[in-house]
């Protein structure tokens, strides 16, 4: 979410199983309508929206994983090598269900579900 269409296409070029929500119509979709699909579609949710993981926070939820790119104004090109690099780092963590957080000092992962 808030990524452009294209950080999908080269996420399929490099070999993952990438989808917009805006290649399905469903760049409307609620924020826990987002988050149902990707845990029934067995997704990781790829988003610029802090939302997700607040409501991964307050249900609870041990499913699906997140990436939350706190990154401010990055050109497409460099987001899609940005969260290649984080997959290929966290890739046993996103299997195993998390939020990853990634700023420009790194990624932290905290395993599902949330805790305070």
């Amino acid at each position: 979410m808030g990524l452009a269409r294209r950080a999908a296409e080269w996420l399929r070029a490099a070999g993952h199983d990438a989808v917009h929500l805006s290649e399905r119509g469903l760049q409307r979709l609620p924020d826990a309508e987002i988050l149902a699909l990707a845990r029934d579609e067995g997704r990781v949710v790829v988003t610029l929206d802090a939302d997700f993981s607040a409501l991964l926070a307050l249900s609870r939820a041990e499913e699906p994983s997140v990436i939350h790119i706190r990154i401010e104004g990055l050109p497409y090109w460099a987001a899609d090598e940005l969260i290649q690099r984080v997959i290929g780092s966290i890739e046993h963590d996103l299997q195993a269900e998390c939020v990853a957080s990634v700023t420009p000092g790194g990624t932290r992962v905290r395993g599902l579900p949330l805790r305070s």
